[in-house]
């Protein structure tokens, strides 16, 4: 199979323009049409719907998507294992990652990294709302939760301590909870379809904490809007250590519960489809995060 041609295809359907994707690829729109056309004859399907307005993929595209990116990827692999040892990274790379992480600790060092590495361009996916690594075809994705998928495969970034916190004025207004079972008298900011988690006393108790019980709930779906609530004074909330160590610090936010802390195993995970080959490009990246971020996450110093 004509992997310049898949790679073509993969372009295209990243931006949806054939002519963009052939300019990307050093190709004249006529000939990165003809391409294109040609890979469809050879593979019997139409793989992009064109009419004189828009380009856009067909069932049979996304079908074959994500087999044209693992295509390109052992092609990568094959090629850095026959090279003098170096990886040379090139290509686009498809990470997804929560928001509210992102713009804290990974946006602030892109532009080290593409300097390091300017034959990778990025495709980001920034959202605290839950996506699938897989069906979503990323390369790379960060999550935080306990790794259980055996579809994935990852290396760890950091620990994800999660806390109760709270604003000194909502404290000085209503309060501050004496056990778990007090928050039901309490406002709590959560996410949507938050259930019951576990808390887990620094002596070995067991509770849960329950925002759907509480009296009075704020139902979110980005975690720096949550956290900026919090800050605000309208309630208590569920917060990863890494969102909120800098608030503690200064004393905008403090702690509830400070005993308990959530008990549900949650690591940072730098994870990826477990049938993928791990391309130079995705391998750098981990590097590079785990490097920058993990080796001494500065919300566990």
């Amino acid at each position: 199979m004509d992997t310049d041609a898949l790679r073509l295809f993969v372009r295209a359907a990243d931006l949806l323009n054939i002519s963009a994707a052939g300019r990307d690829l050093g190709l004249a729109p006529a000939v990165a049409s003809a391409r294109l056309a040609k890979l469809e004859a050879a593979l019997g399907a139409e793989l992009l719907h064109r009419t004189t307005r828009k380009v856009s993929l067909s069932l049979e595209g996304a079908d074959f998507l994500p087999f044209a990116r693992e295509i390109l990827a052992q092609e990568e692999a094959a090629r850095a294992a026959l090279g003098s040892g170096g990886l040379q990274a090139a290509g686009t790379l498809r990470f997804a990652a929560p928001s509210s992480f992102a713009q804290l600790y990974i946006v602030p060092l892109l532009p080290e990294f593409l300097d390091q590495y300017p034959g990778v361009r990025l495709d980001l996916r920034l959202s605290d709302s839950p996506f699938d690594a897989i069906e979503g075809s990323f390369d790379l994705a960060l999550r935080n939760s306990p790794l259980q998928d055996s579809s994935l495969k990852g290396r760890k970034l950091a620990e994800d301590r999660r806390i109760l916190c709270a604003a000194p004025s909502y404290i000085a207004t209503h309060g501050a909870p004496a056990t778990p079972e007090d928050l039901a008298d309490h406002r709590l900011i959560a996410f949507r379809d938050q259930g019951p988690r576990p808390l887990l006393h620094k002596d070995g108790g067991q509770s849960s904490y329950h925002p759907a019980l509480s009296k009075g709930r704020v139902i979110i779906d980005d975690g720096l809007s949550q956290k900026l609530l919090t800050v605000q004074g309208a309630g208590i909330s569920l917060n990863s250590l890494w969102s909120v160590h800098a608030e503690l610090g200064s004393g905008a936010l403090v702690r509830v519960l400070p005993d308990y802390e959530l008990d549900d195993q949650a690591k940072l995970w730098l994870v990826y489809p477990s049938s993928h080959v791990l391309s130079p490009k995705v391998r750098v990246f981990m590097d590079f995060l785990i490097g920058k971020i993990g080796r001494n996450p500065v919300w566990m110093t």
